[in-house]
């Protein structure tokens, strides 16, 4: 009876039905909600562009409108001058450094660093914000100073200007270039600099003939990201350019929401904005993977260069590049945080404490800001690194069908501008059925879309790195994918998350272009504060606003810096 009833007993385990997983059902139902989370509002970028506005259907009307019409076109076309300025200037600023920090014995080599992370900090509109005060051709302190001691009544620099633009722009985005040019150069071996040392070549004719060149691919990758980064740059055109009259696609993409809006015309004249970055996205991923020793090679011995007396120069150079991205902006900020008057000269007579007092505890429209800030960048941040990372895992685990395609639909709003991504984020949800338009949820949910990317291809390294086998020896012993992940995957990567969340905690906190048209007075960001108060000339209260969040950013960064070396915002995944 005893052997019958085992025999009974095995017999129904070996036909039991399997447990369901709950862990497969949840990757399935991500995998569908990051569908819908990109390919909704990014569709809508193709219908509203070919969408008759009258009717609804099909027409191409929209993009007639946009390439015969000369304001339109001169919006392009000063776009890609403004573009085309900007990177030979940010190349300018940030090879010299690249090079010295990378492969010399030049001194002050930390100094420079940190001030290529200072102009990281620095968000673009306080940078454009600092300019205007330093070098606006009225009132600028620079101006100022020449005029007392020239008597000349012609400014000496005028920041609104395309160049003044372009040098601002510069100051903001150089940082690019430098991180990945460092990176190119650390994987040079110094070998074939001292067979042309040996050969009779200087430093400098050793530098140009052989370690130039095999960075160049990195360099043109880099400047690429820089062009593409200009031109879909806000914030800081809408603060110089406006008021110069000089017209670039961004500032016209809001032209088109002055009433009546026209959504259709600016998602058609969004279109080439998008192309082109795709085309440069593309032609920078095929570059990098050309095989030269500098982006894919192990690199060898690496001996700084002795550069003898050029080592000032490059001294020289990356002190005046410091002043000029981060401690001239900051200085002229805080200084004005503290006036009565900026345009005054800054004395004891012109100093006070209520532009802090007025922010702080009077001003509730700034608190709000700040509030909703801080709220929008945890929340985003927050939700960005966990989304990034169980995508990451589903991805390189490959747990769900075509995990390609998610990967690729992950990745895919790096191909759009913040600020058409707006657009499309404005046309999917603001309106019924969902009527997202003026809550916070919206902003966060189009933040999270944005650096989901950021994130994802964070983690995806981290998780690619890490042998299956830990997360299988939980399985083997009971555990499902979800305990693997809390208590494997996870602790492992702690610090890489750590790294990502702080990462987007900072971009979320300095972004504009994406919040530019999702935002309401009830839900307004510093960044949109800031062109209001800008346009107000409420500088004074501006500035202490933007040291406000200077010094929160700049702690947070100082926490990451501890946890996890000084370098984690500059590396280049």
């Amino acid at each position: 009876m005893a052997d019958v009833a085992g025999t009974t007993k095995g017999a129904r385990a070996a036909w039991r039905v399997p447990r369901f997983d709950w862990t497969m059902a949840v990757f399935v139902l991500l995998a569908v909600l990051l569908v819908i989370l990109i390919v909704s509002p990014l569709s809508r970028l193709v219908i509203e562009s070919f969408s008759d506005p009258e009717t609804g259907g099909f027409t191409l009307q929209n993009f007639v409108d946009v390439f015969t019409r000369k304001r339109y076109m001169t919006a392009y076309w000063q776009t890609l001058q403004l573009a085309g300025v900007t990177v030979v200037m940010s190349v300018f600023m940030a090879l010299p450094m690249a090079f010295a920090v990378s492969r010399t014995d030049t001194p002050g080599r930390g100094l420079m660093y940190f001030a290529v992370l200072g102009a990281f900090i620095v968000p673009p509109f306080l940078g454009a914000i600092g300019w205007i005060l330093l070098a606006g051709p009225n009132a600028g302190w620079i101006n100022q100073i020449w005029e007392s001691l020239t008597g000349s009544e012609e400014p000496l620099f005028n920041i609104f200007s395309m160049w003044g633009l372009a040098f601002v722009i510069a100051l903001n985005v150089f940082p690019l270039i430098f991180i990945f040019a460092t990176s190119a150069f650390d994987l040079i071996s110094s070998e074939m600099e001292e067979a042309a040392a040996i050969h009779g070549a200087g430093p400098m004719r050793a530098t140009w003939l052989i370690t130039l060149p095999l960075a160049l691919p990195a360099i043109l990758g880099a400047s690429m990201l820089v062009f593409l980064e200009t031109i879909a740059l806000y914030g800081t055109p809408a603060l110089i350019a406006i008021p110069a009259r000089f017209n670039v696609a961004t500032t016209q993409l809001t032209t088109f929401f002055e009433y009546p809006a026209k959504i259709e015309l600016a998602m058609a004249f969004s279109v080439p904005m998008v192309l082109i970055t795709i085309v440069l996205l593309v032609a920078q991923r095929m570059m990098l993977r050309g095989g030269t020793v500098a982006v894919s090679g192990k690199g060898g011995a690496r001996e700084p260069m002795k550069i003898g007396r050029w080592k000032w120069l490059f001294l020289g150079h990356g002190i005046a590049v410091g002043l000029l991205a981060v401690v001239l902006p900051a200085f002229i900020l805080v200084t004005t945080s503290f006036s009565v008057a900026w345009a005054r000269p800054f004395g004891f007579d012109n100093m006070t404490l209520a532009n802090y007092r007025e922010i702080l505890f009077e001003q509730q429209t700034v608190r709000d800001a700040l509030w909703n800030t801080y709220t929008i960048s945890l929340t985003g941040a927050t939700v960005c690194t966990a989304l990034g990372f169980v995508i990451a895992y589903m991805v390189i685990r490959k747990l769900v069908p075509m995990s390609a395609v998610i990967a690729f639909l992950t990745v895919s709003p790096v191909a759009v501008p913040g600020i058409v991504l707006a657009i499309c984020f404005y046309a999917a949800y603001a309106g019924p059925p969902l009527s997202l338009y003026g809550s916070s949820m919206l902003i966060i949910i189009a933040f999270v879309t944005r650096f989901l990317p950021i994130a994802f291809v964070s983690c995806a390294s981290g998780v690619r790195s890490m042998n299956p086998e830990l997360e299988e020896a939980v399985r083997i012993h009971g555990g499902g994918r979800f305990r693997a992940l809390a208590e494997v995957v996870a602790p492992v990567l702690k610090k890489s998350l750590l790294g990502v969340w702080i990462l987007v905690f900072v971009i979320c906190s300095r972004e504009l272009s994406t919040a530019m048209f999702l935002s309401s007075y009830q839900n307004r960001v510093i960044s949109i504060l800031t062109l209001d108060l800008s346009e107000q000339g409420e500088y004074e209260m501006l500035a202490a606003m933007g040291v406000v969040l200077l010094v929160i950013t700049t702690a947070v960064v100082a926490v990451g810096m501890r946890f996890l070396g000084r370098d984690f915002m500059l590396r280049r995944n």
